[in-house]
């Protein structure tokens, strides 16, 4: 190999370099979408069972919705208790008790979670959804809802828990964790699962 092409190889080589960092830097912040609209429900996403109700029932009480859907695996338990009676319980203590229901869900996968909310969503003839979910988990739950219900329009809101999840990954074990387990679910779903 001549001079010509190792200069060639190695400027190759340093913006392949140059692009991964970038890429590694900036690739917590391209998950989260923190973008809540006044909408005519409120859905909150199963799954993180404090922050993201903390979260949606927060937005309720701002008025971003009239109502609130909190959706609850419905054959999860927890202690021998069915979480869907467990999200009874929590429900009949809040202040906002008339205007948060649960919708139970079966599905393992957002996608799958989209399809069993479409459900409780018949009931409140929504138009416009505004999505509670993890900061984290933002970007493809409002890819993966839009692709699934088209027939209504989303916004999402991202519930922040600095144990879980920062845009600024490397810093900790866990958020390095769930950014590379977020990016092979994101890629799943665009490349797999979205064309099923």
């Amino acid at each position: 190999m001549g001079p010509y092409n190792m200069r060639k190889l190695r400027l190759v080589l340093v913006a392949v370099l140059l692009v991964l960092l970038f890429f590694s830097a900036t690739s917590g912040r391209f998950f989260v979408i923190d973008d809540a609209h006044r909408a005519d429900v409120i859905l909150v996403l199963a799954g993180e069972t404090d922050r993201r109700p903390a979260r949606g029932l927060e937005l309720l009480s701002q008025n971003y919705a009239p109502k609130m859907l909190l959706d609850v695996p419905a054959a999860a338990k927890i202690y021998g208790r069915s979480m869907v009676e467990l999200s009874q319980q929590y429900v009949q203590q809040l202040p906002q008790e008339q205007s948060v229901t649960i919708c139970p869900i079966h599905g393992l996968s957002t996608k799958a979670e989209a399809q069993d909310a479409a459900r409780c969503l018949q009931q409140y003839q929504a138009h416009t959804v505004l999505l509670v979910t993890s900061d984290y988990h933002t970007r493809r739950a409002l890819s993966t809802f839009h692709s699934e219900l088209p027939e209504y329009e989303f916004h999402v809101a991202a519930a922040y828990d600095p144990q879980q999840f920062g845009v600024s990954w490397w810093k900790h074990r866990q958020w390095a964790k769930l950014n590379f387990d977020e990016w092979v679910r994101l890629v799943w779903w665009e490349t797999v699962d979205r064309w099923r």
